[in-house]
């Protein structure tokens, strides 16, 4: 009998690491991360996973004991940024371009602000998830103390060689390195580098694992057995899905976003900063396209643009438009199909083996 192959021996010891089946990782979508998906990933022997990005303490607290059961998991949390530059009035001309799209633009709209980071962090450490994860930056060396002194592992959001190794020097046990062509937010610590320094999966991979010695998860493009195989063979120790799982009925998502998901081709995506001030990859909507027309005026930074949008959001949302819906999706939307959970874990990891064998 030949040895298994090298990628599938060190995802397989990485996974055993923390207690899974398979090395294969739910990403953690603010708002899409419902604990019926993460359960079903769980059940199959995956990682299950919480955008705690927008959830107060309570709910971080409810979540984690609702999935608990099934077995690991990771939350998520946003490193805050500096408070935003406000300029009202570009914010003016931005609640009337809204107003074109959506409901009529309460002017304290940009003044919204998300949970309490600090109550979030504590909610997280008392929630004990068998993994801790950090995006658009590094936890500060208290919050890492407290982590590593409960047995929480932290896995750091990196887009860039340059994130890795600093979040390798700042205690991190893992570095998640995402690739630009991800869907949602580009999690690199400077907002105002997003653009600039986006890098794709095939180029940041083997160069994330080339500079740091602790292991590197995968994500970004990653929907389907070719994609999770390759990234193995490039050194990654386990793979992260996001978009590939978010036409599964236990995502929950608008039936409007996840039939465009399985229409869309990689070009049908771009990155942008229409709905929240932070970049972040979607479908080309309409709505996108006017924001980036040459007379619409430039977003606001996070999150004072998340707080403008949020009525445009919610009624798309409820209308079930997709011209105007927030419909984050990841260049290899096409590859998601419209099967539970379970399935797409079993059909990727399946496939990595035949792959690899």
């Amino acid at each position: 009998m030949s040895a298994r192959h090298p990628a599938l021996a060190r995802a397989g010891a990485f996974a055993a690491a923390y207690g899974l089946g398979r090395p294969l990782l739910l990403a953690p979508m603010a708002g899409a991360c419902p604990p019926a998906l993460s359960v079903a990933v769980m059940r199959e022997g995956g990682l299950g996973a919480c955008g705690a990005l927008l959830m107060p303490p309570a709910a971080i607290l409810a979540w984690a004991d609702s999935v608990r059961a099934a077995g690991p998991f990771q939350i998520n949390l946003w490193i805050p940024d500096p408070a935003p530059a406000r300029e009202p009035g570009h914010e003016a001309r931005l609640r009337a371009f809204l107003g074109r799209f959506g409901p009529a633009v309460p002017s304290e709209a940009g003044d919204a602000t998300p949970p309490d980071f600090a109550a979030q962090v504590a909610a997280l450490i008392e929630a004990r998830p068998r993994i801790a994860s950090s995006i658009m930056g590094l936890y500060p060396p208290e919050i890492v103390a407290r982590l590593k002194d409960r047995g929480i592992a932290w896995w750091a959001t990196v887009t860039t060689v340059v994130e890795a190794l600093a979040a390798e020097a700042a205690g991190a046990d893992a570095v998640v390195a995402q690739g630009a062509e991800a869907g949602g937010h580009c999690g690199c610590f400077r907002a105002d580098r997003a653009e600039a320094e986006a890098v794709g999966l095939m180029a940041l991979l083997p160069a994330v694992v080339d500079a740091v010695r602790i292991p590197v998860v995968a994500t970004g493009g990653i929907a389907d057995a070719r994609g999770a195989a390759a990234a193995l063979l490039l050194g990654a120790s386990a793979v992260q899905v996001g978009t590939g799982f978010l036409r599964c009925p236990e995502a929950g998502i608008p039936l409007a976003w996840g039939d465009a998901l399985g229409r869309a081709r990689p070009e049908g995506t771009r990155l942008t900063r229409a709905f929240s001030g932070r970049a972040g990859r979607s479908l080309a909507t309409e709505y996108v396209a006017a924001a980036a027309s040459p007379d619409a005026p430039s977003p606001a930074p996070y999150p004072v643009q998340r707080g403008l949008t949020q009525g445009l959001r919610e009624a798309a949302a409820k209308d079930g438009d997709l011209a105007r819906m927030q419909a984050w999706a990841g260049q290899s939307a096409g590859l998601a199909r419209a099967v539970p959970a379970g399935d797409v874990v079993g059909g990727i990891w399946e496939g990595v083996e035949a792959l690899l064998r």
